[in-house]
């Protein structure tokens, strides 16, 4: 389920709010290229399964889905080169220019520290050493799941009216859930002869958006109240499906273009200090948005008996994925 990775993607972020103690701008860049794959696996994960036939129901139809689907992630989604260069007051404490580090979607084994200095405004520029966050992939996942609801109408011919959900879940600290809806055309259900035509052609256009909020626990080195991530992801998918129109078993593919955004907030209190006489505050530190975008092109099939049917089908994307569908059709 999609909130399970969700939560061990969000606790992996535990250290990010101990960066902070190198100053605002050095944790939102780090904070950028650790989350970017983690953002766009879910972004990719959340548009599988928009369709399982390229041929509309009959007018008035409906369709009640389940579908399931696990995007793969790729090594190079695990990990990002971190060069110095890049932070003012970040290093390596061996002065390496440059680390491999891992992502959310990673794992540093084994850990990976880094010297950040901040100016005590007593005893002058001060040093503390910080673990970098690992990944997902301390826990062995190399997929990203995600699992809805699915219903569509047929209101005209040819057309179907779409809508996804999965509802929010408040699991401990965290909270995450989904929804989208879209529109599915057949075209060649306007021609004249479209009965006797042997494939179906259709366009999809579907929008997504999903929303989670983790709460902090405090860091090592940095204070303070309600700290929270909140992530909200807002995608377009635009596709053009072909499929046979035979009465038991289809098959179809599509070719589609993903668009949208990403936007992970730092919110909260946070409180900087030595422990001792320094403490600096930092209210809502930053906000990180990230564009998100790619080609994607899907293969599969379908089986229907009678009113229930299973699809599957595998797409090639950034993050290539597999998804089953289990379809009642009424």
């Amino acid at each position: 389920m999609l909130f399970v990775i969700t939560v061990t993607i969000t606790n992996a972020q535990e250290n990010v709010n101990d960066l902070l103690t190198a100053g605002v701008e050095d944790a939102q860049r780090f904070t950028a290229d650790y989350i970017a794959p983690a953002s766009e696996g879910v972004a990719f994960g959340i548009n599988n399964g928009w369709f399982n036939n390229a041929k509309a129901p009959k007018r008035f139809g409906f369709e009640i889905s389940i579908v399931g689907n696990a995007s793969l992630i790729k090594d190079e989604k695990k990990s990002f080169e971190m060069n110095v260069a890049d932070y003012e007051n970040i290093r390596f404490p061996d002065n390496s220019p440059t680390k491999t580090v891992a992502t959310a979607l990673g794992h540093n084994d084994p850990d990976i520290t880094v010297i950040a200095t901040y100016d005590d405004p007593i005893f002058g520029a001060q040093e503390v050493e910080i673990t970098l966050p690992t990944g997902i992939g301390s826990e062995n996942i190399n997929l990203i799941p995600t699992a809805f609801l699915q219903a569509s109408f047929s209101p005209f011919k040819g057309t179907q009216l779409k809508g996804r959900f999965f509802p929010k879940v408040d699991t401990d600290d965290v909270k995450v859930g989904f929804y989208g809806f879209g529109i599915q055309q057949e075209f060649t259900s306007w021609l004249p002869a479209d009965k006797v035509f042997p494939v179906a052609i259709s366009g999809l256009i579907a929008y997504t958006h999903l929303d989670g909020s983790y709460d902090f626990t405090d860091g090592e080195y940095v204070e303070g109240e309600n700290q929270k991530i909140d992530t909200e992801v807002n995608t377009m998918l635009f596709e053009l499906i072909v499929g046979t129109k035979l009465k038991i078993i289809n098959f179809y593919g599509g070719l589609g273009y993903i668009t949208g955004t990403s936007t992970t907030d730092l919110l909260g209190t946070y409180r900087v200090t030595d422990g001792v006489l320094f403490s600096e505050e930092i209210i809502d530190p930053f906000s990180v948005e990230q564009d998100i975008s790619g080609i994607r092109a899907t293969v599969g099939a379908n089986l229907k008996l009678g009113f229930f049917g299973i699809n599957a089908d595998y797409t090639v994307a950034e993050f290539d994925s597999a998804s089953l569908g289990l379809n009642f059709s009424f």
